[in-house]
């Protein structure tokens, strides 16, 4: 009885793991370099990586229950679809798979729709899966650490509807539990979806405002200029993934990505507390950076 998490050294499966870490379950890893990983004691690594279909078939020997996150690469959909296939094939009895908050209403952004998809396959085929639906990740903003502390500005164009931010622990916690509960269940159980949310409204505003009674300092907004954001980050990553964000936040910015009291409430019941706020993210930050 196995539980194999993908993308376990990044930022979601390493919360995963620890969040698993100590509850009794036989624990591996997919990592291109088995060697180098940085993993929990215990964990074992398996070399291999989603693009290498020979390589997930052998990593899924023995295996039970899957997490599935899938990168964020050009050929993500086809990766995720064949690593579903490969598991059914390989008698996994449970799936936990990481989707995207509003995966079915941004057409136009391709990531999005790339998970969306994913879910409609896990549908059509009846897998046994708990798809998790994650918002945009609070972590995301400790990359704005240079520009809050040397220019009090804050530099993602989030805009004026409100997205509901969700902490990366609450990601490794929701699926930590779902992989358990799949793990110990000695017959598949029927599929689950869950909106991974924060309990805020996160305009621009309202961010700049939080950091500032963090920072004790004015904080700037730096705007809506999504040409400057792509520009920004070709800087770092190929151009098709700075356009795919680019598409992405000028949604964020139209349309929100707001969860309602309903969704914020089940995930509290599954998390066993209320979802982290971003305010305390800020805090915490603050805090860190303060004693560095």
């Amino acid at each position: 009885m196995t539980i194999l998490i993908t993308g376990g050294t990044g930022t979601i499966g390493s919360q995963v793991l620890a969040s698993l870490n100590g509850q009794g379950a036989d624990l591996r890893a997919l990592t291109r370099t088995p060697e180098k990983a940085k993993l929990p004691t215990g964990v074992r690594p398996v070399r291999g990586d989603l693009s290498d279909i020979d390589a997930v078939r052998t990593a899924l020997e023995g295996v039970s229950t899957l997490f599935l996150l899938v990168p964020n690469v050009a050929d993500e959909l086809t990766q995720a679809m064949l690593t579903l296939n490969a598991a059914r094939e390989a008698g996994v009895k449970g799936v936990v798979y990481l989707s995207v908050f509003n995966g079915e209403i941004y057409a136009d952004v391709p990531h999005f729709v790339g998970k969306h998809t994913v879910e409609r396959m896990i549908a059509a085929c009846d897998l046994p899966a708990t798809v998790l639906r994650p918002s945009y990740f609070i972590q995301n903003d400790m990359q704005q650490k240079d520009v809050l502390l040397a220019h009090g500005a804050y530099g993602a164009p989030v805009g004026g509807r409100g997205i509901s931010m969700v902490d990366t622990r609450d990601i490794g916690e929701a699926a930590a539990k779902e992989l358990l509960r799949r793990e110990r269940s000695e017959t598949p159980l029927p599929r689950e979806t869950y909106d991974l949310v924060g309990p805020d409204c996160l305009t621009g505003k309202a961010i700049v405002a939080i950091w500032g009674e963090a920072l004790g300092r004015t904080i700037h907004y730096g705007g809506d200029d999504l040409e400057v954001l792509e520009q920004r980050v070709r800087a770092f990553a190929p151009a098709w993934m700075a356009y795919d964000l680019k598409l992405m936040f000028r949604r964020y910015q139209q349309d929100g990505a707001m969860a309602d009291g309903a969704k914020i409430a089940r995930l509290t019941t599954l998390l066993g507390h209320p979802p982290r706020s971003y305010r305390d993210f800020a805090a915490d930050m603050a805090q860190q950076w303060s004693a560095v």
